[in-house]
């Protein structure tokens, strides 16, 4: 069954469908359909809706909901994001798996209501002190986003980790024609977490549930159990290619910006130029693997974002020095338009212009 539905609301829909049943959130632009449209949808389902005062607040309240095993939710949009970083940090030093959503705006501060892709750094990063990761996934459309939401529950318990949707926000508010084709999870058929500290506690021993430990030599123990566990996760890296097979360059882009960049592919090969583009669905693990092995036959790689730059940082680590690596970018908020993308590749491929990087 196809239905027409925006992709803040489809993001919804796909959590509930995964077996959400607690949110607690905090409006800001673009994102505010997340928390509206769980306020009613849940309790439809026999869950909780909280509209929490602060940001801090609520990651605080997501950090109790999921540590009893509840599968939690929250979101919000770049600032506020910021704001949730140290309550993120917990659950990451807790090991508690729960969902968060960044509809990403203009920054930096308060920056603008446009999407934007400038809070990459802080999303594959951990964001928050200490050393820890997140689970990170890239949609390009209203499909992807009630499609996602039950991998990332998926990954998240299985390798206790938060996982993090980083949308923009012009994929949080287009409408697309979408499926329904998630199986929908109730979740009195997913067994308690061993580590979760439940409803009931009777009949077995007690749990405890906490993102530090003082004694001495504890916090590097904990660290490195944790570090295993982030080299298991880069088992579980995604992406998509479109004709790299005989690329002379390859554009690398995610979310909006490869939503642009397939389009300037297009007129690339029109033209009779060999492009071709690689989309990482996960930002975090990066497909640092694939993109080194096919710089082994293309040699220029092209990162298109829509901020000053910082996924090209893990394109270039990831290709280390086999090819070259250019950048397009546009920060501010502002949509980039294919045509822009076009002449740049153009630079690249027609006029051979080495390290060429265009901010515009």
């Amino acid at each position: 069954m196809k239905v027409l539905m925006k992709g803040n609301e489809a993001l919804c829909e796909g959590a509930i469908r995964a077996g959400c049943r607690f949110f607690a959130g905090y409006p800001i632009t673009p994102q505010n359909e997340v928390p509206e449209y769980m306020s009613w949808r849940l309790p439809e389902v026999g869950g909780h809706f909280v509209q929490a005062e602060s940001e801090v607040a609520a990651i605080n309240m997501i950090f109790g909901a999921a540590s009893t095993g509840v599968r939690s939710m929250g979101s919000s949009s770049s600032p506020g994001i910021s704001l949730k970083q140290e309550g993120i940090s917990y659950c990451a030093g807790a090991d508690i798996p729960f969902l968060i959503a960044n509809v990403m705006r203009g920054g930096p501060g308060l920056g603008n209501i446009a999407g934007a892709q400038g809070d990459y750094f802080q999303s594959t990063r951990g964001g928050g002190h200490g050393d820890y990761k997140l689970f990170v996934m890239a949609p390009q459309g209203v499909q992807d986003m009630i499609d996602f939401p039950t991998h990332c529950y998926e990954i998240a318990y299985k390798y206790r980790v938060p996982a993090m949707i980083l949308a923009d926000g012009i994929i949080g508010q287009m409408m697309e024609s979408i499926e329904m084709k998630t199986p929908e999870i109730d979740p009195k058929n997913l067994k308690e977490p061993d580590w979760a500290l439940g409803i009931n506690n009777t009949g077995r021993p007690k749990r405890r549930v906490t993102s530090y430990d003082l004694r001495e030599g504890m916090l590097e123990k904990m660290v490195l159990e944790r570090v295993k566990r982030y080299r298991e996760l880069e088992k579980e890296v995604l992406w998509e290619e479109k004709m790299t097979e005989d690329a002379e360059i390859i554009l690398v882009a995610y979310g909006t910006s490869a939503r642009v960049s397939a389009t300037a592919v297009k007129m690339a090969r029109e033209k009779g130029i060999k492009a071709g583009l690689f989309r990482p669905i996960t930002l975090s693990p990066f497909p640092k693997k694939r993109l080194f092995e096919l710089a082994s036959k293309t040699k220029d790689f092209m990162a298109v974002e829509m901020s000053l730059g910082q996924m090209v940082e893990d394109l270039r680590l990831s290709i280390n020095g086999k090819a070259n690596v250019h950048l397009h970018a546009k920060p501010g908020g502002s949509l980039i338009a294919p045509e822009e993308v076009f002449d740049s590749i153009i630079k690249v491929t027609k006029e051979g212009v080495k390290d060429y990087a265009t901010i515009k």
